[in-house]
């Protein structure tokens, strides 16, 4: 009855992290963000806001990914939690568990990890209390 209604996906981009580009660190954004490069870190969206993550067909990230909307072409290394929409494109390459609400997974696209459905997850909260 009073259900959270799912926030509206980013539909601009906000910041850039461009090929050839190497971050070592964690990054926290809000918004749009498209990595064209890599990313060693975790890969955080600030929680006031919907925010929408995209990773290019030759980014990479090497850590835990937590955004609403995420859109993967590229290579994660490390689990990930999509609040609200994943979608996996032919060329992604996941190695880790991916937590997700709604997923659309492309022709191609590979998962070496636990697919795991987020209302399962509150399910199974529910039952240890």
């Amino acid at each position: 009855m009073f259900r959270k209604q799912p926030s509206k996906p980013q539909n601009r981009i906000d910041s850039l992290i461009g090929a050839g580009t190497k971050i070592e660190g964690n990054v926290t954004f809000s918004g749009g963000l498209r990595v064209d490069g890599e990313i060693v870190g975790n890969v955080t969206a600030s929680q006031e806001q919907a925010s929408t993550l995209v990773l290019s067909e030759h980014a990479r990230i090497d850590g835990e990914i937590r955004v609403s909307h995420l859109v993967i072409n590229g290579a994660v290394n490390g689990p990930v939690y999509a609040g609200e929409f994943l979608e996996l494109q032919s060329h992604s390459r996941l190695k880790g568990d991916v937590h997700y609400n709604s997923l659309e997974m492309h022709l191609g696209a590979i998962v070496d990890g636990r697919l795991v459905h987020r209302s399962s997850e509150a399910k199974a909260v529910e039952l240890k209390l």
